[in-house]
């Protein structure tokens, strides 16, 4: 039987690696990122990572979304950055509904932007409440 299948890391574009990489480390609480050639590394829990690399100037970064799951407790400590911040962030995915989470499968989620623009979202109950 094999180990399974278990996500690793992706590749994140960034206009500066190291300012996007701090970014969310610092909201998150997470250890500050590491160096990997050309990559400034986020650890998650279960050996996964966001490696940000930076692209040329002029590149044109296309926003991907980002979502993670965190307990209720990380949840308010993230928020409770957010706010303090005054970073912009919405209940929905097409941020109609500015400076408000949703309460989506009797859970808390909300969405908001990273330094290029890549779309972050943060709930504590997956989608379809499992």
């Amino acid at each position: 039987m094999g180990m399974g299948i278990a996500f690793n890391h992706t590749i994140v574009q960034a206009r500066d690696r190291r300012e996007s990489a701090e970014f969310l480390s610092d909201l998150f609480g997470l250890a500050a990122p590491s160096s990997y050639g050309p990559f400034a590394v986020v650890e998650l829990d279960h050996g996964a990572s966001l490696d940000y690399v930076q692209v040329p100037s002029g590149t044109e970064i296309h926003p991907q979304h980002y979502a993670f799951l965190v307990s209720d407790e990380d949840f308010d400590a993230i928020y409770g950055r957010i706010r303090e911040s005054g970073l912009d962030h919405w209940a929905d995915p097409f941020h109609s509904q500015p400076g408000e989470i949703n309460h989506n499968d009797g859970g808390r989620g909300v969405y908001f932007p990273d330094p290029c623009g890549h779309n972050l979202e943060i709930i504590t109950v997956p989608y379809g409440g499992n």
